[in-house]
């Protein structure tokens, strides 16, 4: 089904609020992905809080010079998807990752742009191997949590020697009188 042009230049405002409103983004090409495959990516990238759009290049082209990104323009051939995975960019990056182990090699990375900056497939890649944040405030919670605790027992283990201390001083002024 065609689309108007009035449907054209909606669809193009609102994808500009959205590439402005939302300065990191991943870009794929998902040939060769049947419609269970997209599915199933949709879903996972919906659990992670990340929204995939599936956009004509044109009408994308179009969004990017309006919104003043002109760091795409080289990818944008061929079927194109956008990951909007506003400012956790690791999820995202995990979700292509697994699914391309999954799906063997689809769908393929072109590039992203990263809080406005322009990112290779590679360090894309390279993201999926951090931990989330979730992940690195636990570890960094549980980094602190060992040396307080060692510190707790050493004032608990002081504390148990002073009150042994005051009560042999007790015991023994007890015997003196």
């Amino acid at each position: 089904m065609r689309m108007t042009r009035e449907k054209k230049n909606e669809f193009v405002r609102g994808f500009k609020d959205r590439l402005t409103s939302s300065s990191n983004v991943y870009v794929t090409d998902f040939t060769g992905l049947s419609v269970k495959d997209m599915t199933d990516l949709r879903r996972r990238f919906q659990d992670e809080g990340v929204e995939y759009v599936v956009v004509k290049n044109t009408l994308a082209l179009r969004a990017l010079h309006e919104a003043s990104i002109d760091s795409l323009d080289d990818v944008l051939a061929g079927p194109t998807g956008f990951v909007f995975y506003g400012a956790e960019p690791v999820g995202a990056a995990r979700v292509l990752a697994d699914f391309r182990k999954e799906v063997g090699g689809k769908p393929v990375v072109k590039a992203g742009l990263m809080d406005g900056e322009r990112v290779t497939p590679a360090e894309i890649q390279r993201l999926a191997l951090l931990p989330t944040r979730a992940e690195l405030m636990s570890q960094a919670a549980g980094a602190l949590q060992g040396p307080l605790q060692g510190f707790v027992g050493v004032l608990s283990g002081l504390l148990d020697q002073f009150v042994g201390v005051v009560e042999a001083l007790r015991v023994q002024r007890a015997d003196a009188s």
